[in-house]
């Protein structure tokens, strides 16, 4: 037989056992293209519920300048929210103070440690609710450093204990918004007199009632000009709200705060 013959046998063969297979592939449902089949198959393994749904916006405060727009200490006078109340942590938090100046993108309005000689804090409380900062609730936040400060997230939860996370912003160039998931967090306790760690790094730590919710500033600032401080402008807090009355009362405090 010549080999011309053989080869040409052996294609017509072979293009016959594909003509067949695809005759008894199974044809798309009408209006469905065979393009859409696996996207059909993947969208069945997912969860029922689908995606999960990111918290609306809980808490916002950008603060509240004086008349004179000047440098002084930072009071509930500052709060731009009515609806929040200001705590301060720390043997010097009547130090922490307030600046800066409306529309100013150089200096907006912000919260200043720079006059504070040990570790201080500030917290926002909102009057009628608790927050759930579970899942993918989350902070967003305007700062500037100097030196080797850090602005580090702090929470007290509903049975008064306060931690203070391993998440570390500092901007020593500009202004700059960061914005984390609280669930990311590692935690240490935080002795609010003293602002200062104690304790173990925990993994997690119950975030579905959190009664206040602010920075920490974990070393003493060395006043005007360069060299060591923290500013903290517009805060953004995005959780579910835990009504105050569903539960049992929050008010419980090892320290009493300023």
């Amino acid at each position: 037989m010549p080999r011309s013959y053989f080869l040409a046998t052996t294609a017509c063969l072979f293009l016959g056992a594909v003509s067949s297979g695809l005759a008894q592939a199974p044809a798309p449902a009408a209006g469905q293209p065979a393009a859409a089949r696996p996207a059909a198959q993947g969208a069945e393994a997912r969860p029922a519920g689908g995606p999960a749904r990111r918290p609306a916006l809980f808490l916002k405060e950008e603060w509240a300048q004086n008349a004179k727009s000047d440098e002084h200490p930072v009071t509930q006078e500052s709060v731009a929210n009515s609806n929040v109340e200001l705590k301060l942590y720390g043997a010097n938090a009547k130090e922490i103070a307030l600046t800066g100046k409306a529309g100013d993108e150089n200096n907006p309005i912000h919260v200043w440690t720079g006059l504070c000689t040990s570790p201080c804090a500030v917290a926002l409380r909102d009057k009628t609710n608790m927050a759930d900062l579970s899942g993918l609730a989350r902070i967003r936040w305007n700062i500037k450093t100097s030196g080797f400060h850090q602005v580090r997230p702090m929470v007290k939860l509903a049975d008064g204990s306060m931690y203070v996370g391993d998440r570390a912003d500092v901007s020593m160039r500009d202004w700059l918004y960061s914005e984390f998931s609280l669930t990311d967090i590692k935690w240490m306790k935080l002795d609010p007199a003293r602002v200062v760690t104690t304790g173990n790094l925990v993994d997690k730590i119950d975030l579905t009632k959190v009664d206040e919710i602010g920075f920490a500033d974990l070393m003493p600032s060395s006043g005007h000009g360069a060299g060591g401080w923290s500013d903290v402008a517009q805060i953004e807090v995005y959780g579910k709200p835990v009504s105050r009355t569903a539960g049992a009362s929050t008010q419980q405090y090892d320290h009493a705060p300023r």
